[in-house]
């Protein structure tokens, strides 16, 4: 009867222990996958934030461009007739348009540079949240390997 009890015991315990191995492996799995929808989560809304931003900044400079657009013309028109009223017995008109325009051109010209090297700066994808993510799906990919 003690031999019995003792066999009977051990195939509890081990039955438990396997059932405890079971519920721990699928805990893990549950976590992981908990874990890869947050950072999925985490990814979509780092990247709205960024749009938003993005979006907010584009209209504060078209504002802003369109505003100085409008005095930028005013102010050429103004240079061309002060040149002109200041060298009127040297230079024609057509001339002091030219001047102004060439400068204009060659200012515009510096800033599309400038633009373009801060443009090419910028990364505009969640990078902390990605390389997370990354290192995640490895890690659960090591583990089912």
């Amino acid at each position: 009867m003690s031999t019995t009890l003792s066999i009977d015991t051990q195939q509890a315990t081990g039955a438990a222990g396997q059932q405890s191995m079971t519920e721990l492996v699928s805990g893990i799995v549950s976590d992981a996958q908990r874990l890869f929808g947050q950072q999925i989560d985490m990814v979509k809304a780092e990247v709205k934030e960024d749009v938003r931003k993005t979006k907010q900044t584009a209209l504060a400079f078209a504002a802003g461009g369109a505003l100085i657009a409008l005095g930028a013309v005013l102010l050429a028109v103004a240079l061309v007739y002060g040149l002109y009223a200041a060298a009127a017995p040297n230079l024609p008109l057509w001339a002091c348009w030219a001047i102004v325009g060439g400068t204009i051109v060659a200012l515009g010209g510096v800033g599309l540079f400038v633009g373009n090297r801060i443009l090419a700066s910028y990364n505009p994808l969640p990078d902390k949240s990605l390389h997370a993510l990354q290192e995640n799906v490895s890690w659960i990919a090591n583990r089912q390997s």
